[in-house]
């Protein structure tokens, strides 16, 4: 890692550290960027990853999508460029030297804007690449990042500057060496772009029933190639896509509500308890009950 990005990293874990006030996600006055400061390493931890970018200027982490890891550190930022159901964990961390990162959510939208500006419209659409992604830190990217973080000490130019500066994080993360599968999520048209609308359905009603025909029809292709871009895309079928965000949201539900394990498998979608059961304790190791019983206690010790 070369001198300058050194000092960059450290002036961000300066900033990082200054504005978390507690472990965890932090959120700051920017609403699309976020603060992670975890001072031990953390066990596996399910979610969805948003579209954003995530720089680590302290430590190291862990992201499984499907059976394929991806670890990352001050060297290196990853990129998901949809919504994902993930693993993640922090495994390098100390009361010391804490893991310090942050998160920068954006849109389709916004990579659109990008490319307007720029002399990418007439790209070639691509065929599907992976959701996610780990490239090199950038000196230029870096540089843009920083000017956007100092603005938390000067709130007053937030709403004018900010979309200027996260304009520019884009850009460079698309002139960076996995930058093109960036694009792929705003073109019009592109194997990406049609299977991010096909998870878009799945993550709005994943409790619901849906036929692989109606999946092939809103992505406008045939079952087959959905089949095949969907999981060069998300490294997994859209059935076991599904299967993640309801193990996810059910989990969820049982730490958060007194509710039963029947009833909750129901919401999510389940048609039978047993095999909630059976699919929850593969997810996660445990029964859902032993698992809640587990990770309150896990909560109260800490």
């Amino acid at each position: 890692m070369s001198k300058p990005i050194y000092k960059q990293q450290e002036e961000l874990a300066r900033v990082i550290q200054h504005y978390s006030e507690h472990e965890g996600l932090n959120e700051t006055a920017i609403p699309s960027l976020f603060f992670i400061r975890r001072s031990t390493v953390t066990g596996p931890k399910h979610t969805v990853y948003k579209p954003s970018l995530c720089i680590i200027v302290q430590g190291a982490k862990d992201v499984w999508l499907a059976e394929e890891r991806f670890r990352y550190s001050p060297a290196d930022y990853l990129v998901s460029s949809l919504d994902l159901p993930v693993t993640s964990q922090v495994v390098e961390a100390s009361s010391d030297a804490p893991y310090l990162a942050l998160n920068l959510v954006f849109t389709p939208e916004q990579v659109l804007d990008v490319l307007r500006d720029s002399e990418i419209q007439g790209r070639q659409k691509k065929n599907a690449k992976r959701g996610i992604y780990v490239s090199p830190t950038e000196l230029a990217m870096l540089d843009a990042v920083i000017r956007l973080v100092r603005l938390l000490d000067k709130p007053k130019d937030i709403s004018i500057l900010a979309p200027l500066y996260i304009k520019e994080i884009l850009y460079r993360v698309h002139e960076g060496e996995h930058g093109g599968m960036l694009e792929q999520i705003a073109l019009e048209g592109s194997a990406t772009y049609r299977i991010r609308d096909v998870i878009e359905r799945i993550v709005s009603s994943y409790n619901q029933t849906f036929r692989i025909e109606e999946l092939a029809e809103i992505g406008k292709m045939s079952v087959a190639s959905l089949h095949r871009h969907f999981k060069e895309v998300t490294a997994m079928s859209p059935i076991q896509f599904q299967k993640q965000l309801r193990l996810q949201e059910a989990r969820r539900l049982l730490l958060s509500e007194s509710t039963d394990a029947a009833d909750v498998a129901f919401q999510v979608g389940y048609e039978s308890p047993s095999q909630f059961s059976r699919e929850y304790s593969r997810m996660f190791g445990f029964p859902p009950r032993e698992d809640v019983k587990r990770l309150r206690a896990m909560t109260h010790s800490n």
